[in-house]
């Protein structure tokens, strides 16, 4: 990149720390500015412009600090916000989305199991990008209710995170899913 600024990367709390490590490991030389929003955590459960709003504040943070590019490194975020944060800042932005092309166009079964957040799976993002990659294939959706606030507190083994994800799990596999797509950056924790 042209310049000496960093690049700025928020999320609602840690789950973008998983698009940082990439980040990182593509562009060593740069420096990155990463902005958990965990007061807030999780942005799931929040209306549209309450997501909208702390977007704002976390752009106006990280611009604040000089960043060249900002990374919205949350998939609510980016499917609820994007649009606004893009038309009203001069600043790049980068979004993260539901990986919904590569698992639908892999896709054996033609089912594939979507876990996110209710925030993004209302989203109007969310279901463009479905209609417009997966128009032929059953796509099984699961609110991760709980898993943010679980991972946010450390809790990554613990029996009631393992209970939560058997509880969401195990109905698309007994579906027949072929592919899970995490549609949250918390997720691969």
């Amino acid at each position: 990149m042209n310049n000496n600024n960093p690049i700025g990367i928020f999320d609602s709390g840690v789950g973008g720390l998983s698009i940082w490590k990439e980040i990182h490991q593509l562009f060593p030389c740069e420096s990155t500015i990463y902005l958990a929003d965990s007061k807030h955590a999780p942005y799931g459960e929040k209306s549209k412009q309450e997501i909208i709003d702390l977007c704002i504040k976390n752009t106006e943070l990280l611009l604040s600090k000089g960043c060249k590019l900002i990374v919205v490194a949350c998939n609510t975020a980016t499917t609820n916000a994007i649009e606004y944060l893009r038309k009203n800042y001069k600043v790049p932005f980068i979004g993260i989305e539901p990986a919904i092309k590569p698992a639908a166009l892999q896709t054996k079964t033609k089912k594939i199991g979507i876990l996110a957040t209710k925030g993004t799976l209302s989203s109007k993002l969310f279901n463009s990008t479905t209609e417009m990659y997966a128009d032929n294939i059953e796509i099984i959706e699961q609110v991760g209710t709980g898993l943010v606030t679980q991972i946010e507190s450390g809790e990554l083994n613990s029996p009631n995170t393992f209970r939560l994800l058997e509880k969401y799990l195990k109905p698309m596999i007994a579906q027949n899913i072929d592919y899970l797509v995490l549609g949250c950056t918390h997720y691969p924790f």
